[in-house]
């Protein structure tokens, strides 16, 4: 990987970083933080298991 590769990924992961910190501070407004981790906590299970992100009810 080159210079430039390595920050144009650094950049790409700090754009992301910077939608969940929004994204959390959103759920954590609207819901509270048990429930802004929890969501969270199911993204990473959804992703570690290779499980899809749309719900069931919309695949039927």
């Amino acid at each position: 990987m080159t210079a430039t590769d390595a920050r144009s990924e650094a950049t790409s992961k700090d754009h992301f970083f910077k939608e969940l910190a929004e994204l959390s501070e959103r759920m954590i407004a609207a819901h509270g933080k048990e429930f802004s981790m929890g969501a969270l906590v199911l993204a990473a299970r959804f992703i570690a298991e290779n499980k899809p992100f749309e719900s069931s009810a919309t695949t039927q």
